[in-house]
């Protein structure tokens, strides 16, 4: 790993989650269960360890017992400039099925485009480019 990696504890979603995650980013997706790793603090099928890696990484697994899941106030995962603008645009509509606009993606006043999405797994996404950014 060569960057900062999210890793989220869902609440026996995981699988459901990361699934959602590689269909939108695209990108290879490993999961491994609890029975996989010799767990026995949750049931044999729940996801101990999933890793999503592309163009977007994103880890995570099913909280054990007693351990907190995803929650997040104050808080966007920023995929600002990260792909060229009709990819993000892409995976902004994408997340945004069955989740919550609470700005769309469209162009602002001091040059940029951006929006915010929480897609139906609870993430609060921040995705945008620069105008210069565009193809030309």
């Amino acid at each position: 790993m060569t960057a900062l990696q999210i890793y989220v504890s869902f609440p026996g979603t995981a699988r459901e989650a990361l699934s959602f995650y590689a269909d939108v980013f695209g990108g290879e997706l490993a999961l491994f269960t609890y029975e996989e790793f010799s767990r026995s603090d949750g049931p044999p099928d729940a996801i101990a360890h999933g890793q999503l890696s592309g163009a977007v990484a994103l880890a995570g697994s099913d909280a054990a017992a007693g351990e907190k899941s995803v929650r997040f106030e104050g808080l966007m995962l920023s995929l600002l400039g990260t792909a060229e603008p009709a990819v993000l645009h892409e995976w902004f509509d994408k997340l945004a099925v069955d989740g919550r606009v609470i700005d769309p993606l469209s162009p602002r006043p001091w040059g940029a485009t951006d929006g915010q999405v929480v897609d139906r797994h609870g993430l609060h996404w921040l995705i945008g480019y620069e105008q210069s950014a565009s193809p030309s």
